[in-house]
């Protein structure tokens, strides 16, 4: 994500297919999260998504879990 200064690592972005192999998500689930709203944080240009490896490393870790009986 954007630090708290509103500025974008320097880290090369990654298209929709790219970030999926990142997250190991297909490229079309992370497709249905951004109509959803419930993936991570992406940027838009003209008709061109890419992601922010921070933003998808913040999101990953926002959805750690220690147990399958905890509740999200």
């Amino acid at each position: 994500m954007a630090d708290t200064t509103g500025t974008i690592s320097k880290r090369p972005k990654l298209r929709t297919e790219q970030a999926g192999n990142y997250t190991g998500f297909a490229a079309s689930t992370l497709e249905k999260m951004r109509l959803t709203g419930a993936g991570p944080t992406y940027i838009k240009v003209g008709k061109v998504v890419v992601y922010d490896p921070d933003d998808l490393d913040q999101w990953l870790a926002m959805h750690r879990r220690l147990s399958t009986s905890v509740a999200a």
